[in-house]
This record gives C-alpha cells, structure tokens and sequence, in this order.
C-alpha cells in the first residue's frame, strides 16, 4: 500500500484488491458502516461514463470525500483509471480502505487543493484526462465528526479547516476580524441580509470572553436577530457557518482555480461534470461552463473560424436536480445542482474574466 505526503506536493495512495461491477450503495468506514450517500450518483455515472469507455482513461475526482461517486464510476468502468484529489487526510484514509477492496492497482489518491490539479496530474505523469468530477459539497464525514466543528447543529469546536495542517481555524476568524471584515465575509460568502447586527454582535461578545465553540456562536447569531428572521427562513445561523467555512478555507478562490485548468485537461471528448449547493458556487460553474460552449467570435460575424469556435458543447440544460425520491432519502441532496459539458474541439478556454 503507497503513502501519500502530508506537506507539500504530495504522492500516491495506490493499489488495491479485486474489482466488480455492482455499483456500491455508500461509502463506507473500515468496518463497512455506511458513511455517506453520493448525491445523484446515477446520473454523475450516466454521465461521465461515455468518455471512460477505452483502455486507459483516466477519470479525476477533485472532491473524492470517501469515494462515494468514484466507486461507482470504477464499477461501471471497469477498464478506467482514477486520480482522487482530496485535501482531508480523514476523506482519504476511508477513500483508500473503500476502494482497496475493489479497485486493484486502478487508482492515485492525491493530498492536495483541487485547483492544485496541473501539478498533481504533472506528478503523476498524466497529460490529459477524459473525465472530471467535482462535488464541492461538504461530504458526512466532516459534517457528522462534531470534533471538525462544520455543523451548526451540535456543540464543537470553532474549526472548519479542510485541510488541518492550514493555519487558520473559524474561531481565528471571529476572534481576529475587524467589524468591517466580518461583515464583508458574512456578505459576500453566506449572502446574509444580517451580515451587520451579527458582526456587531461578534464583536460585543469576543471582547467578553473569545469564542471557540460553535453553541456560542449559535446563540450569538440567534440573540442578534430580529424574532421573525428567526422563526423563519431555516436555521438563523445557517449563512454564517456557510460564509466561515468558505473564508477559512478559500473555497470560492480554489473553485476559480480549478474550473480553467481542468476544462483544459480534458481531451477531445471528455467530459467534466460539477456539483454545486449554493448559489456563489453554481454561479461560477455557469459562468465559467458559459463561455467554454459559447463562440469567442464577434458578434454578428457571418462565418466563425474554427479557432473561434466553442470548445465545449453543454450536457444538461442549465443545471439539474436531484429527483425528489433521492431527496426525500437523502435531505442532504435537496440543494445540489449539476452541471456538465463534454469538450468538442482542443484550445484553451478563456475565463468568464478574459471572455469579457
């Protein structure tokens, strides 16, 4: 069994026993407990199964988590290669027991940021790929282990750190902001109408005593808000557990860095699909996905040349949803929305900044 790095540029996690067919239900723990249910693992499968069909393709996961929807990818390609890219050390110790029972010598498991994808594919010798998948939501792991501190709903500590081996927790957040900060993030990163009488109430209270667990913060946010936001809307704390997790670890920043470079590793035929649960995260895929199928042409040209021409044709109409069975099982699916493109022509797409 390989190791993989726990600083810098990392290597491989790799090997395994045995392989099959029969798409896996969960991942799960070393003692096969149930961990996890992939969101739309089906249609993720339907998908990106068409580019996988000839020896040798590779498929990346930039979000293995406990290698849910990568299970059921290798299952049903039964000759397709994996490089799973996960910044959670946790993730990728059940991701590796996970796919080593199935997956024999089919598999790379990479410590690392997604938008680190150039230099992990570098490392491993990989030029270009036939499939991407990215599911940015948080996976069970990190929301049920209270000790990681994601939740909102349990007492624990004020952590939020993916990767926990980066420097800056949630608590060092509230604790260190100024005012004018903490309102920026809880704007810009949780869209939080009440973004100033929570700061203010952040403020008052750090300077009683620092915060490190997430019940006070709950009951700060909660005491700060007017009785019908409470009562109203879902959890009161909901958008500033949002906006500090995405600041403490850069989110929307790595999500930025990933889409470019991965649409570019794609080759001719290749397929990237995304899974996003708010709105700051599905406006960037669109974005980006927008002008990887648009011509780069002037408007109103009456012959677009090929070197203009898009580089990528879409594969869902807008972005799609979970069934409402799969909800209905999984509560946790209910705000994902997906989104795929299949590349067409070679060239680099610009960003939604350069189409401009």
């Amino acid at each position: 069994m390989g190791t993989y790095r726990q600083t810098g540029r990392p290597r491989c996690v790799e090997d395994a026993r045995g392989s099959s067919r029969a798409l896996p239900a969960f991942a799960a723990d070393a003692s096969g407990t149930s961990l996890h249910i992939p969101v739309m693992r089906e249609r993720i499968v339907e998908i990106l199964t068409p580019a996988l069909e000839a020896p040798g393709a590779v498929v990346v996961d930039c979000t293995l988590g406990m290698a849910g929807h990568a299970s059921a990818v290798l299952a049903a390609n039964p000759q397709a290669r994996l490089v799973g890219i996960d910044r959670d050390a946790d993730a990728l110790a059940v991701a590796e027991q996970t796919l080593s029972r199935r997956f024999a010598g089919r598999f790379d498991l990479v410590r690392a940021r997604f938008d680190e994808i150039d230099d992990v594919l570098d490392d491993l010798g990989v030029r270009q790929v036939q499939a991407v998948l990215a599911d940015l939501g948080l996976s069970s792991l990190q929301i049920d282990r209270r000790e990681r501190g994601f939740a909102y709903a349990v007492d624990a500590p004020l952590d939020m750190r993916m990767d926990v081996r980066s420097g800056r927790t949630a608590a060092d957040v509230l604790n260190t902001y100024s005012k004018g900060d903490l309102v920026r993030v809880l704007r810009a990163y949780g869209e939080e109408p009440n973004a100033v009488r929570i700061a203010r109430a952040i403020v008052t209270q750090r300077e009683r005593e620092p915060f490190e667990r997430s019940a006070r913060l709950v009951e700060t946010i909660d005491q700060a808000l007017p009785a019908a936001v409470r009562h109203s809307g879902g959890h009161p704390a909901k958008r500033t557990f949002q906006a500090l997790r995405i600041e403490v670890n850069g989110e929307l920043d790595a999500l930025a860095g990933l889409l470019p470079a991965a649409l570019d590793r794609l080759s001719v035929g290749g397929r990237m699909a995304v899974l996003a649960y708010h709105s700051l995260e599905d406006r960037m895929v669109k974005q980006t996905f927008a002008v990887a199928i648009s011509d780069a042409a002037p408007p109103r040209l009456p012959v677009v040349p090929d070197d203009l021409k898009a580089r990528f044709a879409s594969l869902t109409k807008g972005a799609e949803k979970p069934h409402p069975t799969e909800v209905a099982s999984n509560p946790r699916a209910a705000s994902a929305r997906l989104r795929a493109v299949r590349r067409i022509r070679p060239g680099t797409v610009p960003t939604p900044e350069e189409h401009r």
